[in-house]
């Protein structure tokens, strides 16, 4: 019911396009940092990555998330919502390292995952011979380390370029218009930050989540193997698993708006609070205004205004993003 990720191969690190980095559809680069000495270390042995990982360490504390063997690796709720099958943990990445190691013959095993953790801050000098070159782009360089792993499906507001640089891992990709086929959970009681898909997706159950057989019809799949890449457009559902007992991820988020743009995951926490339980003549009446102030907006939304009484209708800058964070931060104060 699903189809492949499409795929390009023969790119090395430095060969990544603007026209690539801002696509709207995913792409498999397979093969793109192969050259990369954590990922020949990598397919070696398990060990042989372990070990180049430990060279670069230099003692940082990390976090991390520990679940049981019953969990077979998903990271997700308890049974009622009410909290979370895995407990976070400080660590130091050798002592994670040597747990890997330690529970690599078990299946299942107890589950072991470092997720997101900044490259430069936990392996300063990695990224001198193991990186990607985004161009003009800022991008946060993470790290996420574990053992048998799935994350849920869930959406980032950045571009990604995630590479396997140990083990293998399947993508599941989802556009952003199978919103309501995936039944997602909270949006504010998340395990990490972002809010998840409900459905197992190694064990769907289509009684509970009847629409997820529809989402399944527009899903994109690839599995990827050390030194190779995935581009993840902004806002576009994933659900990753990791295959093997020792994985490595390396990705890279970059967004396309300027740094003083505020998440419009605000916006919608606001409308929560402001528009969602309005009668609904007036949720009507906003989402016209909606539309014609924010979705549809073109030049000629204030063309009617004189430039210098524009205020918020005017195109956002550095000082409008400031006197704009002022008014609502007054507004939610009063």
């Amino acid at each position: 019911m699903t189809e492949a990720i499409r795929e390009v191969s023969g790119l090395g690190p430095a060969d990544l396009t603007d026209a690539l980095l801002s696509a709207t559809a995913p792409l498999v680069l397979r093969g793109l940092a192969s050259s990369w000495p954590m990922v020949r270390a990598a397919r070696e042995s398990d060990r042989a990555g372990s070990d180049y990982l430990r060279r670069y360490y230099q003692g940082a504390t990390i976090g991390a998330m520990l679940g049981g063997p019953e969990a077979a690796g998903r990271f997700f709720y308890n049974s009622d919502l009410s909290g979370f099958n895995f407990q976070p943990v400080h660590a130091k990445l050798t002592g994670v390292l040597d747990e890997i190691e330690a529970k690599s013959a078990m299946h299942p095993a107890p589950t072991i995952y470092v997720g997101s953790t900044t490259i430069d801050t936990c392996l300063p000098g990695f990224r001198q011979f193991n990186d990607l070159d985004l161009g003009r782009r800022d991008a946060l360089a993470s790290i996420w380390i574990g053992n048998r792993t799935r994350i849920a499906a869930h959406y980032d507001l950045p571009d990604n370029v995630a590479v396997v640089a140990a083990g293998h891992r399947r993508f599941t990709l989802f556009p952003p218009e199978q919103l309501a086929n995936l039944y997602v959970g909270p949006v504010d009681f998340t395990p990490a930050g972002q809010a998840i898909s409900l459905v197992d997706f190694l064990n769907p159950d289509f009684d509970q989540f009847p629409r997820f057989a529809e989402a399944l019809k527009h899903a994109q799949t690839a599995e990827l193997g050390p030194g190779d890449a995935l581009f993840i457009p902004s806002m576009w559902w994933h659900h990753i698993e990791a295959l093997d007992p020792f994985n490595v991820l390396i990705n890279y988020w970059w967004r396309q708006s300027p740094d003083f743009m505020d998440t419009p995951t605000n916006a919608l926490m606001a409308a929560f609070l402001t528009m969602r339980d309005l009668p609904p003549a007036q949720r009507k009446a906003w989402q016209e205004i909606f539309r014609h102030y924010i979705f549809e907006a073109d030049e000629h939304t204030a063309a009617h205004i004189p430039p210098n009484a524009r205020g918020a209708l005017a195109p956002l800058t550095e000082d409008g993003a400031r006197a704009l964070r002022t008014q609502l931060l007054k507004r939610l104060n009063r």
